[in-house]
């Protein structure tokens, strides 16, 4: 009995703590090497037939077919990449990185097996009884995946176990949400800037009327919903958004590709991953679907297709996004120096060479060439061996050295001053995935070639695109060209750099197509909206009576202050005090721009602010010249024997006036505003089959008083200039004032008939018309002459030529 109790006693304390223990079969890697710090890299090196399971047997496992080379290139990067971290004795001394490799066959369902299969010990099916909790970590972080569908059923094994993963392909934004991937890193950027980066491309070339065509996943989804958010901040429209689902037929191609050749937008937009968009290319040149402008993005921008000529008819002149390019010293040496027979370890290395070579090892397969091993990987251009993109392998390499990095940071740790609770640092000899997740978040490192690697708080790194033509290679295949970057910390605006290199569109053009849904509307002509439709697509319709196409602005005036500004020292823009000379210049801008109050549906603040704003502004510009009249006449006053008129009249006895005057108008008008002021009003009377929306000055008499301030102003300016005309000076600006203001009056005489005889909608016309005739009488009398002058006459330019006397001119 006592010896009962004893053995139950002892099977309870074992039972206390658990021990490992495996459900099914180990997967071991099919390449592995150990180390003191052992990574996992998980990657589809074959695709698979998704075939759907009966479960009247046990399923079998998922069958592997088709090795993809850039995966394979991937994996050997990843090798070469520890290999170099090993032989680095600055980045871990002492320390020796070992790796485990397996193969996910485009599986999400193997995906999640083979991260599970990495937790296991694969060197041993005999597990010992060693408790899980003491047990040493399997792998330090895992390098994966490809793809964001694989990448999230990764991250679901990951974040259980709380093992850092980097991607260095997956580039949905949803990666980002650190909630649900916590310990999900990436070498590219997310598809947020990507979206983004594609719609100010589309807009640097003008385009605005495009279709879309993604994958039926995250990536595409996502990718498509976040850039038709940034399209229609552009103001790019959408004709249309096709789906390339995981199960495509034929016939379901067939439709996708009617629907674009049918459709009138010929840009086409692709979100769809490196293989499918594949297929779809195939399909594309069987339909022979000629004509279309493709923009990609990374995921198949760089994508090698057969050296045919159907392909570059097709997609020849293909535009978009990729990721940076990158020279990484001793790579291409190492992706060439391999050979099956001299790597019989690799188990895959063979089926490459089958791949590469469209030969055959077996020798009972009569339909290939046999391998002799004599073939030369530098005799060959293929996706594994193109040094000329190392795009994907520099995202596999930071990959690597970001792991590396953060295990540098990790080992060298001083006590007391670690990370950790207490200030303590990782057991250095039993890292935990957690510990090196922890300090990957604070990486940053240059690579050799010169990037700069770090992660921001959702993991992500920094943005950075090339834009990629497709252009004719050597032997027919299609050549990557970079004719430009894409930089989102640089400002708005100068984000898209192009480079000085010829860009192909498609078709073999060489000059930027037009792409949109309707060409801008002609002066004499104005939008009108097509019921139903997009924004981009309208009618241009001519503007019916009294009414014009606005195209006013004010870059006369500004070129004007540009070039008295650049000539401010010189005596023309000096003499009658610049400082009035560029007031009035900015006072005819606001002339300029006060038009455009007049246009538009009338409101109640549309109403108040025209009339206002267009008396303010007029008083303001009015009262600078009168100021400008009083230098002259005190000038030529001041010159007199014992005269000090001057001195009762200097710069800042001229402030005051300009800012005197113009405050008796905005007491005017301000008086308007807060007892009768404009308001709209619709006019049934003027035309019996249409209702005009107008706006009523409200209190004609503060209108009256308004406008007779201003003629108050510009009348005693009139009379002014016209006394000082015959002053003696080379350069009397008098002369210039009184043309202008001739010209001023005599508008504002025949604009009152004018504005008192118009109806309705007509009287709006004559009142921009009366605003931009007079401030242009403004701009041209008093300042082409100076313009003329400075550009044209420089040796007039002079403080002796201006001062010297000459005879009288009669006006």
């Amino acid at each position: 009995m006592l010896l009962l109790v004893v053995v139950l006693y002892v099977n309870f304390m074992k039972a206390e703590e658990p021990v490992c223990s495996l459900y099914d079969t180990v997967d071991t890697p099919f390449l592995s090497k150990d180390g003191d710090i052992m990574i996992a890299g998980i990657f589809n090196i074959h695709g698979n037939e998704n075939a759907v399971a009966s479960f009247k047997s046990k399923p079998n496992p998922a069958e592997c077919k088709v090795l993809n080379e850039r995966e394979y290139q991937s994996l050997k990067t990843m090798i070469f990449a520890i290999e170099e971290i090993n032989n680095n004795s600055k980045l871990l001394p002492n320390i020796t990185l070992g790796y485990k490799m397996y193969d996910a066959c485009s599986s999400v369902q193997l995906s999640i097996k083979k991260a599970l299969a990495v937790l296991n010990d694969p060197r041993s099916r005999t597990f010992s009884n060693l408790p899980c909790s003491r047990a040493p970590a399997p792998v330090q972080a895992i390098i994966g995946m490809s793809s964001t569908i694989y990448t999230q059923a990764l991250a679901s094994i990951t974040n259980a176990f709380q093992i850092p993963q980097v991607s260095f392909f997956a580039s949905c934004a949803c990666l980002s949400d650190k909630t649900q991937y916590p310990t999900v890193f990436r070498t590219v950027p997310s598809d947020y800037y990507q979206s983004r980066a594609l719609a100010q491309l589309l807009k640097y070339f003008g385009w605005n009327w495009v279709g879309t065509v993604r994958s039926d996943n995250d990536f595409g989804n996502d990718g498509i919903a976040s850039f038709a958010q940034a399209a229609q901040e552009e103001g790019i429209c959408i004709e249309y958004s096709a789906v390339i689902s995981t199960v495509m037929t034929r016939q379901k191609y067939i439709k996708v590709i009617r629907l674009i050749k049918e459709s009138s937008a010929k840009v086409v937009v692709a979100y769809v991953n490196a293989v499918p968009m594949k297929s779809f290319i195939d399909e594309l040149v069987l339909e022979n679907a000629t004509g279309l402008q493709w923009v990609g993005v990374p995921a198949w921008m760089t994508k090698r297709l057969p050296a045919k000529e159907e392909y570059y008819k097709i997609m020849g002149g293909t535009i978009g996004m990729a990721y940076p390019n990158a020279v990484i010293p001793g790579l291409r040496e190492y992706l060439l120096n391999i050979h099956p027979f001299w790597n019989p370890e690799d188990s895959y290395l063979k089926e490459l060479w089958e791949v590469i070579f469209s030969c055959t090892f077996n020798s009972k397969d009569a339909t290939k060439n046999k391998c002799t091993g004599a073939e030369n990987l530098r005799d060959i251009k293929t996706e594994y061996n193109d040094e000329s993109e190392f795009r994907v392998p520099s995202c596999v390499y930071k990959a690597l050295y970001a792991v590396a990095h953060a295990l540098h940071k990790l080992y060298n740790c001083k006590d007391g001053q670690g990370p950790f609770i207490n200030k303590t640092c990782a057991d250095k000899l039993r890292v935990e995935p957690w510990q090196v997740l922890h300090y990957l978040k604070n990486v940053n490192f240059t690579t050799f070639y010169g990037d700069n690697v770090y992660f921001d708080a959702y993991g992500d790194p920094e943005a950075k695109y090339e834009v990629v033509n497709w252009q004719h290679g050597e032997g027919g295949l299609i050549k990557f060209v970079t004719v430009g970057f894409y930089n989102p910390s640089l400002p708005d605006g100068k984000r898209i750099q192009m480079n000085n290199v010829s860009i192909v569109w498609a078709g073999g053009h060489n000059q930027i197509p037009v792409h949109v849904c309707t060409e801008s509307c002609l002066p004499g002509t104005h939008k009108a909206v097509r019921k139903g439709q997009h924004i981009c697509c309208f009618d241009c319709i001519p503007c019916a009576d009294g009414e014009i196409s606005n195209q006013t602005r004010a870059l006369m005036t500004i070129s004007v202050a540009v070039i008295f500004i650049l000539y401010i020292d010189t005596p023309v823009v000096r003499a009658n005090n610049s400082e009035l000379s560029f007031l009035l210049l900015f006072s005819l801008i606001l002339c300029f721009l006060c038009s455009l109050a007049f246009i538009g549906q009338p409101s109640d603040w549309s109403c108040m602010l025209r009339h206002t704003i267009f008396g303010i502004t007029f008083a303001l510009c009015i009262s600078c010249i009168l100021a400008k009249t009083f230098v002259v006449l005190m000038a030529f006053r001041a010159t007199l024997p014992g005269s000090n008129v001057m001195k009762w009249f200097g710069p800042c006895q001229q402030r005051m006036s300009v800012a005197s005057f113009t405050i008796i108008q905005v007491i005017i008008c301000t008086f308007w505003l807060f007892l009768s002021p404009p308001f709209p009003h619709k006019n049934f009377t003027s035309y019996k089959e249409k209702i005009i929306l107008e706006c009523e000055v409200g209190s004609m008499v503060a209108f009256c008083v308004m406008l007779g301030y201003i003629g108050f102003l510009s009348a005693v300016c009139f009379i002014l200039a016209f006394l000082a005309r015959k002053l003696p000076d080379n350069f009397n600006e008098a002369q210039l004032i009184t043309f202008s203001m001739l010209i001023f009056c005599s508008v504002w005489i025949t604009f009152i008939p004018a504005y008192i005889s118009s109806p309705g909608k007509y009287t709006v016309a004559v009142e921009i018309f009366a605003i931009l005739a007079s401030s242009f009488g403004l701009l041209f009398c008093i300042f082409v002459p100076k313009c003329y002058v400075i550009l044209l006459k420089p040796e007039q330019n002079t403080r002796k030529h201006l001062m010297g006397k000459v005879p009288s001119k009669s006006l």
